[in-house]
């Protein structure tokens, strides 16, 4: 037996969550692409994912986690060994007064919401923000010049090496789009926020304003990524893409999107080569029309 199908039957035996082989990713992904990944777990509890990640360890089989695979662009030969999936089981949520303690697989946008109507000032910012929390801390995602480290307290990790340990918000070293765990890479199991009581009505208003401002300037109705590069500051993506003429520009079933020049969306079945080939082509035009450096924000997954 080989160590993937002896990996599998331990986990089985186990019984740390629902297992799939060679599973497209495709059907993980918010732009609907990406190859098979050669064995996807879903951890059914914190304790489970621990085992998930003690017995991977054991048997050598590199591994990634992913969340609701709202950032991610897989690539068409898939991802070789584990892929990780932070679902149902980790999406716990305990508010206790102010803080709010929630686990990594939770949807973002169903927090926000929910967050809002009781009346708790913080994740106004996050409105339509795609993702799962896990996502959004590992990112720092943000909008509307807030982000998750204005809100976060701390953060359960769980690090390759198996070990579980509480980070503080100064500890996450975050920075626009980025935190610790892109140097340091782990899993956000659980993360603690620090909310402010406020009027309810104002507080849920202004969550649907930044909501209805994403669901009108950005593509959320097509499969698409997310924001496809970072904004080089004080520069906008978005706005270098669209002042070049590239709205609209197509390769194969991918094409840049005419409501905002920061998405690609798939329109045709497209393929995760049609993207990249988008991703260079604005990378080389940006350069060689402004001399700007394009960086991307969405996570190209190499098999």
């Amino acid at each position: 037996m080989d160590k993937l199908s002896l990996l599998q039957d331990k986990m089985e035996q186990e019984g740390l969550g629902r297992i799939r082989r060679n599973e497209p990713m495709a059907k993980h992904t918010t732009i609907r692409i990406g190859g098979p990944a050669e064995l996807l777990i879903e951890p059914k509890d914190t304790g489970s994912l621990k085992k998930v990640i003690e017995l991977v360890n054991e048997s050598g089989i590199k591994w990634r986690a992913i969340g609701r695979g709202s950032n991610l662009l897989v690539k068409d030969t898939g991802i070789d060994g584990i892929v990780i999936k932070l679902s149902k089981g980790m999406d716990h949520m305990v508010l206790n007064g102010n803080e709010l303690r929630v686990g990594g697989g939770y949807s973002l946008i169903k927090l926000v919401t929910l967050i809002s109507k009781k009346g708790l000032s913080g994740f106004e910012f996050a409105g339509g923000i795609p993702g799962s929390v896990g996502g959004a801390v590992f990112m720092n995602a943000g909008a509307h010049g807030s982000d998750i480290a204005t809100i976060l307290k701390k953060a359960l990790i769980l690090f390759e090496d198996g070990t579980l340990k509480w980070l503080t918000n100064k500890e996450m070293v975050f920075s626009y789009r980025t935190s610790i765990l892109q140097k340091k890479p782990g899993i956000v199991v659980e993360a603690v926020f620090q909310l402010k009581e406020g009027d309810r009505d104002k507080i849920v208003g202004e969550m649907q304003k930044y909501k209805e401002y994403r669901s009108e300037t950005q593509p959320w109705t097509e499969p698409c990524c997310g924001s496809v590069f970072r904004n080089p500051l004080p520069e906008h993506a978005g706005h270098l893409i669209e002042r070049s003429g590239l709205k609209g520009y197509r390769v194969g079933g991918a094409k840049i999107s005419e409501k905002h020049a920061n998405f690609i969306v798939n329109v045709e079945n497209a393929s995760a080569k049609d993207v990249i080939t988008i991703i260079d082509f604005v990378k080389e035009t940006i350069k060689n029309k402004y001399g700007v450096d394009m960086h991307t924000e969405v996570e190209i997954v190499e098999s």
